[in-house]
């Protein structure tokens, strides 16, 4: 791995967590935040879709922001475009998140750094259902 947010020791604890926050889980079953929250779903994790409606999907609860959310945030998995993951990385410092994830492809280094300086643990540009079948 070449990146520091791809360390395999934070992949694996990230991957531990137990509460998920999916930014950008909408009730289409042809995206991929669709497919990783039923991956997710599968692997016992208990995930909250973020969305601009607010919506629930796949039985899990919708709200339309972070601070939404009235229970600890152990991830916040971040489907957005590279130039939209910082406005969502800074929502989860604010909402004391444990971990950001930004998804295979969201690259954004400067809200990474602000994330990691603020102490989350972050990955970035790679799938929680990748790295299940590299770290299990």
């Amino acid at each position: 791995m070449t990146s520091r947010y791809q360390d395999p020791a934070t992949i694996a604890r990230v991957l531990d967590a137990n509460t998920w926050a999916v930014v950008g889980l909408t009730d289409n079953p042809a995206r991929t935040a669709y497919r990783i929250a039923q991956v997710l779903l599968d692997r016992g994790k208990h995930v909250i879709a973020v969305n601009p409606r607010g919506e629930s999907v796949l039985g899990c609860p919708g709200v339309t922001s972070l601070d939404e959310i009235d229970e600890p945030i152990d991830v916040v998995d971040i489907f957005r475009r590279s130039e939209q993951a910082g406005t969502h990385v800074d929502e989860a410092i604010a909402a004391g998140a444990g971990a950001v994830w930004l998804q295979l492809g969201v690259i954004d280094e400067a809200a990474a750094g602000r994330a990691a300086a603020a102490g989350l643990s972050v990955v970035m540009d790679t799938c929680p259902a990748i790295e299940w079948s590299r770290h299990r």
